[in-house]
């Protein structure tokens, strides 16, 4: 007896996120995108009419999150499996908090984006099997989620070219705002990070070492090399990176620059 496609509703505010998802869905086979939503009240609407088999939600959304979507679709007993798919793992742990079938990581693998299609169908089977035990790599990812959790996991993932290179937060030495992009610089490279604003990236990083000098700047204040004065008894950082990259203070930021190295 042939198994149906999962019908799934793909949940993200990004047009291009959800257009990726799709295609890797169709690649991954067995699955029927039913629906697609681009804020949390439109995922409500459109679980309660389409009744998906597994919902694929984004975390940051406009209108609700995709954690409140999830805990009120189990509260009305929609009875969809639920898939995060967010660039922050920090919310990993929330995921599982909702009872979630996984969460994914963006971008998305398609390998990981079928493990979790194989653990939604072990749900919905008729008579679901056994809980599978954490393998390794999700008794890792959990770890790694709890730390991030409680401010032990200082690592981030930068994009340079192809690849994605793992850093401590500990050898970022600035991070700025560039053609709508998060460019992050190290001693030994630069590439491009997840977060879509310094905002979010600030939020990972330690206040009390990462500072918001400028609007579209974001400093680590221990790899100042040189203090430049410039017009208007404001300053700019000489930073410790190979090209000595200089980065303005803000009005804002120069008081608080002057108190902090006692200028």
């Amino acid at each position: 007896m042939t198994t149906p496609a999962l019908r799934a509703l793909v949940v993200d505010d990004e047009q291009l996120a959800r257009e990726e998802l799709c295609f890797l869905l169709e690649q991954a086979g067995d699955v029927d995108v039913v629906g697609q939503a681009a804020d949390g009240p439109s995922a409500m609407r459109l679980a309660g009419e389409l009744k998906p088999d597994v919902l694929f939600l984004d975390v940051q959304m406009p209108g609700l999150t995709g954690f409140e979507v999830a805990r009120r679709l189990i509260q009305a007993d929609v009875p969809s499996q639920i898939v995060f798919v967010t660039a922050f793992d920090q919310y990993a742990v929330d995921a599982f908090t909702v009872n979630a079938v996984d969460y994914l990581l963006k971008p998305v693998d398609l390998d990981r984006l079928e493990q979790a299609l194989n653990r939604a169908r072990r749900r919905l089977a008729p008579e679901p099997a056994a809980p599978m035990p954490l393998s390794p790599d999700d008794l890792e990812r959990v770890i790694e989620a709890v730390q991030a959790r409680q401010g032990r996991r200082d690592q981030l993932a930068l994009r340079a070219g192809e690849r994605f290179v793992l850093v401590h937060a500990e050898e970022i030495v600035h991070a700025s705002l560039v053609d709508d992009a998060i460019l992050v610089v190290t001693n030994s490279m630069s590439g491009t990070s997840n977060y879509r604003t310094l905002d979010e990236l600030s939020a990972r990083l330690d206040p009390s070492v990462f500072w918001r000098v400028h609007r579209s700047h974001l400093v680590n204040i221990t790899k100042i090399k040189e203090i430049v004065p410039w017009f208007s008894r404001n300053y700019l950082l000489k930073m410790k990176d190979p090209k000595a990259t200089e980065r303005p203070v803000s009005r804002a930021q120069t008081r608080r620059l002057r108190e902090y190295l006692q200028l």
